[in-house]
């Protein structure tokens, strides 16, 4: 039998705690961000707008050279996310538009195909081995988390895809930019991607890069 003394201290133990328990921590934007993520602003401050963000349903700006843009719902524009270890994406991808291969260093990617058909996705295995397939709507793929990634669109019309990822402020690298929009100097990247020099000139004066 349970003594009625043990009882009473248990209860106030689990009421102590379950007053201290903290549901979320809404970023604050006006402390300095650590390597965490945003401090949490005080929760009495907290409201319903910081956990809702509108913008979903407009397309994003597609008029770049990849004919892709990409709307986010991230933890520095959804203060609510802050800590809680997922994000949402919108990318717009118009017809023969593609997104480049890229990684999320720190994140699973989980995408849906909201509209849009012949959408070829793939993703390369760390052994080099590409594992692609047609997406039509309503086809989901996973990409796992560092792995080098990419759609493109080859169908008839624009694809819209939403990307969920396993933490709430994930970070991108695209390849492309991260190759030629630099000052890493020509001869340096012809020894080491095995290019030619007028090459690296043309994707460096495409993406912005010097030297």
């Amino acid at each position: 039998m349970i003594s009625p003394i043990f009882f009473v201290v248990s209860l106030i133990v689990s009421c102590f705690y379950a007053s201290n328990v903290q549901d979320f921590c809404v970023a604050d934007y006006t402390a300095p961000q650590g390597p965490a993520g945003y401090p949490c602003k005080d929760p009495a401050r907290a409201t319903v707008d910081d956990f809702v963000r509108s913008g979903f349903g407009v397309p994003s700006n597609t008029s770049n050279v990849y004919k892709f843009g990409f709307t986010p719902a991230f933890a520095f524009n959804l203060p609510g996310l802050n800590g809680l270890g997922v994000s949402l994406g919108r990318a717009d991808v118009e017809v023969g538009g593609v997104v480049s291969i890229h990684s999320h260093p720190g994140a699973t990617e989980l995408v849906v195909v909201a509209e849009g058909s012949s959408i070829i996705g793939g993703f390369i295995a760390s052994n080099n081995k590409v594992y692609q397939k047609i997406l039509n709507k309503g086809d989901t793929m996973v990409l796992p988390q560092g792995l080098y990634h990419f759609f493109v669109n080859q169908g008839t019309t624009p694809g819209i895809i939403y990307a969920a990822f396993s933490t709430e402020g994930p970070t991108v690298q695209l390849m492309d930019p991260s190759l030629f929009k630099n000052d890493l100097a020509s001869d340096i990247m012809e020894k080491t991607t095995l290019l030619d020099a007028p090459q690296i000139q043309k994707l460096k004066k495409l993406f912005g890069g010097t030297n």
